[in-house]
């Protein structure tokens, strides 16, 4: 499991998310929620590029942060091996 930084803001009521440590993960939603769940199927499909084209992934850092962010919490991915990869991603709420 990894475990990646997402953040979250309202601009002119949307709520804007983002993986801090994963470049170019971002989403957005009319609720935090939807926001969240797109955030987690972005962050999905980020990883399954990089390793569909032979990238590796991010290395998560706990220390990134947004000054901006109106909330920051763990997003975690998860790979399983077989036959075929599958990924799941969850956040995770304090």
């Amino acid at each position: 499991m990894l475990t990646y930084q997402s953040s979250y803001k309202t601009v002119d009521g949307v709520v804007l998310g983002s993986v801090l440590d994963f470049p170019g993960t971002i989403a957005y939603g009319e609720s935090l929620a939807e926001a969240r769940s797109n955030l987690a199927s972005a962050l999905r499909d980020m990883a399954e590029t990089n390793l569909l084209k032979g990238e590796s992934l991010p290395i998560p850092d706990p220390t990134v942060s947004d000054v901006d962010a109106e909330l920051e919490e763990p997003m975690h991915l998860i790979l399983q091996t077989g036959p075929h990869v599958s990924m799941s991603v969850g956040a995770t709420s304090e």
